[in-house]
């Protein structure tokens, strides 16, 4: 039998991060109770929500499963230092961040245009200390040079 082949990424492909938390319940208060994420699914070491047009899987540190054999931790408590983040494309980044902040979502500054600009963004931390890039688009982007020496 001829294999089809497929075309990848296609338009069904999608990027759910996985998180790895502590604590599911004080991650639910913060994902689910102060952003707004919609719950999908709940275990009693995983959750999955529904932000927007995207998702995110939250699980609880522990043994890995056979089919991965590698443990997801969460990121180590440094103010200074993130092993990545979750970005939340929003329509209105100061907009949103105002409703945040309502709800007790602490931020690490005010909305800010970065040196490149083509966006307003602003940074939060999760209750492990996943890194969260609330982020909406403004002016076009500028095209900084890098010089080699």
């Amino acid at each position: 039998m001829d294999e089809v082949p497929i075309a990848f990424p296609d338009h069904t492909c999608g990027v759910e991060p996985l998180l790895a938390v502590s604590d599911l319940s004080f991650s639910l208060a913060f994902w689910q109770g102060l952003l707004g994420g919609e719950l999908l699914q709940v275990w009693d070491t995983y959750a999955l929500l529904r932000l927007g047009a995207g998702r995110l899987h939250l699980a609880v540190t522990g043994d890995p499963p056979p089919d991965r054999g590698v443990r997801l931790v969460p990121p180590l408590a440094s103010e200074g230092t993130a092993t990545g983040e979750v970005v939340l494309r929003v329509a209105d980044c100061a907009a949103v961040v105002a409703v945040l902040q309502g709800r007790g979502v602490e931020f690490l500054g005010p909305p800010a245009t970065p040196v490149w600009g083509g966006e307003v963004r602003a940074f939060a931390r999760d209750p492990d200390g996943h890194l969260v890039e609330v982020s909406s688009v403004s002016t076009p982007a500028t095209t900084l040079t890098v010089s080699a020496g």
